[in-house]
């Protein structure tokens, strides 16, 4: 189990969408793990942050700040909290876009205890200001807090409790180098193989108290795009349609035809990725074709196209973004059945493309 991250209204009420909405923030909740050892996938990366730790506690100090990159939903959110329970220490919990006054980050910092964990996710998104105050607040664990105004202002230093900083972001390229440098350890999170989605899958399942054979939880982990969060959404809909319409077992059999009522495909596509693959294939012959156009095409606002339906899309393979416009691969062609143009038996001309 491991989550995160907030942008758009779309992104939210898609049920393959990594955006977590209120219920999936309290079920992660429940489901959260507590220690390194429990926390599924992200070998390379809980084996570099288990030294740091060690090493911290040994010392008797608090841990170096950590930076932990990567997709909504793969969890950055879950690692600062072990991060929290390894050291034996409190965590205070905030987002970038809550900052935007240098001030904000000051009552923040100056009410931290010695050796608590403060995350800020998206920190990407916290305010030049305060992410200047917050350069000398990691690196010398104090801060200036400016009196007044104009001519007669003056700084009076606030010495801080050593803590240990915790950022996480979506966009790690648009972090300042002095912020990036200022953390001693940084990870990436990548994306999870179908095999360590299983595995949350079954440990979900256990804890939600549903029942599940292997097959079926690999039917769920094979649909839910290398996130965990997305695995954990699906099997709560897996486990609502088992109880409705089976005897409340999830076999493979009944997650492939749940999710088919939720129209998330074998290969995790859901209805808005379709009609833009649809679109592209049918209506333009595979492209190229320019972004606006394609949204028209679709019905859905431009800039849903490129941030929610495409990062996906591309990753699967299934379209290339080209300088001349969008462009679909024959994977994207195979994915739907359908032939290319040129290809031996797919005819020529207008009428294939529009199927007239």
């Amino acid at each position: 189990m491991n989550w995160d991250d907030t942008p758009d209204t779309t992104a939210a009420e898609r049920l393959v969408g990594s955006v977590a909405d209120r219920e999936d923030q309290a079920v992660e909740a429940a489901l959260r793990p507590k220690d390194l050892g429990d926390f599924i996938g992200q070998e390379k990366v809980r084996e570099q942050l288990d030294l740091v730790l060690r090493a911290a506690r040994a010392r008797g100090a608090t841990a170096d700040h950590v930076l932990l990159s990567g997709a909504p939903g793969l969890g950055k959110t879950t690692l600062s909290m072990i991060i929290a329970a390894e050291m034996g220490a409190p965590i205070r919990i905030t987002s970038g876009p809550a900052i935007q006054h240098a001030g904000d980050l000051a009552a923040i910092l100056s009410s931290l205890q010695e050796g608590e964990v403060l995350f800020l996710d998206e920190i990407h998104r916290m305010s030049r200001p305060a992410e200047e105050m917050l350069y000398m607040a990691m690196e010398d664990f104090r801060v200036d807090v400016i009196v007044g105004k104009g001519p007669g202002a003056t700084a009076i230093p606030l010495e801080l409790p050593p803590f240990t900083l915790v950022g996480a972001t979506t966009r790690a390229g648009l972090l300042p180098p002095p912020l990036r440098d200022r953390f001693g350890f940084t990870a990436h999170m990548e994306f999870y193989e179908p095999a360590e989605l299983e595995r949350v899958v079954h440990r979900s399942a256990q804890l939600l108290d549903v029942e599940i054979e292997a097959d079926g939880a690999a039917e769920i982990a094979g649909r839910s795009r290398g996130t965990p969060r997305i695995a954990n959404r699906l099997l709560r809909r897996v486990r609502d349609y088992a109880q409705v319409k089976a005897d409340g077992m999830i076999t493979r059999d009944i997650a492939a035809a749940a999710l088919a009522v939720y129209e998330v495909d074998a290969r995790g596509l859901d209805r808005l990725d379709r009609a833009v693959l649809t679109a592209l294939l049918k209506l333009f012959g595979g492209g190229p074709v320019g972004l606006s156009t394609l949204a028209v095409a679709v019905g859905e606002e431009r800039e849903t196209v490129e941030e929610v339906a495409e990062p996906f899309l591309v990753r699967e393979g299934l379209l290339a973004r080209t300088p001349r416009g969008r462009v679909a691969t024959p994977a994207a062609w195979a994915h739907l059945g359908l032939t290319p143009p040129g290809s031996p038996g797919a005819g020529n001309g207008q009428q294939d493309l529009f199927g007239a």
